[in-house]
């Protein structure tokens, strides 16, 4: 599984011209699904994105403040292009992103997790596999790429960035 968070100062989702979602302060979650990611992975970047520091504290203290402890909101986004493979070639492969029913199931249990870690009137929600317009005034900026990838002979992969 791959997310981008972006901090925002608002964000919304409109599809057909028809506004969505939006959020205040708070964090933008771009996330895709991968084959052989599970409910474990899930779990794992659900509570990553509740609990990432990117806000500071009171005292200027840097990086120490969650979307939790800002009482911010989420926007949470389906974008599977976020697992585009482009090492040949000029067009994005999209081999690397899980498809169909499963990813659809996959992130609506990642999206009810984020929502289950923190309150639910406090997370919002894109449409998976719709043409939708994402905008959002970005406030840093501060994006940051989380990988958390299923267990590889008995070892969990996690990194937070290069290529998937």
């Amino acid at each position: 599984m791959k997310a981008i968070l972006q901090r925002v100062l608002s964000a919304s989702v409109t599809v057909d011209s028809a506004l969505v979602s939006s959020i205040g302060k708070g964090v933008l979650v771009f996330a895709a699904m991968a084959p052989g990611d599970t409910e474990k992975e899930a779990d794992s970047l659900a509570a990553k994105v509740l609990k990432m520091k990117l806000w500071d504290d009171e005292s200027g203290g840097r990086w120490k403040k969650s979307v939790q402890d800002i009482q911010g909101e989420v926007l949470c986004v389906s974008q599977f292009t976020l697992l585009a493979s482009t090492k040949k070639g000029s067009k994005p492969d999209f081999h690397g992103a899980l498809g169909g029913e499963e990813a659809k199931r996959l992130y609506q249990y990642f999206y009810s997790k984020v929502q289950e870690g923190y309150r639910s009137d406090r997370v919002k929600d894109g449409v998976f596999q719709a043409m939708m317009e994402v905008a959002l005034v970005n406030d840093g900026p501060v994006t940051i790429e989380i990988n958390v990838a299923p267990k590889v002979d008995g070892k969990k992969e996690e990194s937070n960035g290069g290529d998937s």
